[in-house]
């Protein structure tokens, strides 16, 4: 399994301080954000990984992050030339990834615990449809929320609903197979000119092909995309 990590949005939530820099490189108490995914995606065995940013922020990682020899692994930086949507990392990261099944993970997405990361190891051998993740949350609106049936089987995705019909929140982390390059590819773009993470991850559950779990109990996640969750984390 190879990684894709998404870092190339504008940070809107966090301006002024996302002015002069990129909000994956701001400071999550000693080390930079984007550190905190890369840890995530080597504690599952991850090797080879892609780090997606805005084009005028390559240099910039390139110093922060390296090559990845420093860690006895692999990392490319990528730019997104236009803000086309988190589902176009997979199109943008198609020659890195190959055939192999992919973590997707937005950069920041902040998670601690050891049950979840070996779960994610274990995926690695897996071979086909998705794995999508949730975790209850107090105000669910912000985020993509997941739909249920009297089951409790996943059966749709509500982006930023005002009236949400769950409590659990669709987490930034997504295990795909290798047929999710070309599902991203023809996904039609958005009103905002998007290749939207929700439409794919929709595809995968109206095909029966997307599996779903809660964040183990021991797991923290925070994202950490408003001031906030950044003072909190």
């Amino acid at each position: 399994m190879k990684g894709i990590i998404m870092a190339a949005g504008s940070g809107s939530r966090l301006h002024p301080m996302t002015l002069y820099v990129s909000k994956h490189l701001l400071p999550v108490y000693d080390r930079p954000m984007i550190y905190f995914p890369l840890a995530t995606l080597m504690a599952a065995g991850v090797r080879e990984i892609l780090v997606i940013v805005r084009p005028e922020d390559q240099q910039a990682y390139r110093r922060v992050v390296g090559d990845g020899s420093q860690w006895g692994i692999r990392i490319a930086v990528a730019p997104q030339p236009q803000a086309s949507g988190i589902a176009d990392g997979l199109v943008l990261g198609r020659s890195f990834v190959g055939e192999d099944r992919v973590c997707l993970i937005l950069g920041d997405n902040l998670f601690v615990g050891e049950a979840f990361v070996a779960r994610l190891a274990r995926l690695s051998r897996e071979t086909s449809g998705t794995m999508l993740f949730g975790n209850r949350v107090t105000n669910p609106s912000p985020f993509g929320v997941g739909v249920f049936d009297g089951d409790d089987q996943l059966i749709d995705i509500e982006e930023k609903p005002a009236m949400p019909r769950s409590d659990v929140a669709i987490v930034g982390l997504y295990v795909y197979d290798s047929s999710a390059y070309e599902i991203a590819k023809n996904l039609p773009m958005s009103a905002r000119q998007e290749r939207e993470i929700t439409t794919l991850n929709r595809h995968y559950i109206d095909g029966g092909g997307a599996s779903f779990e809660l964040l183990p109990p021991s797991t923290l996640w925070r994202d950490l995309g408003t001031a906030d969750a950044l003072l909190d984390a």
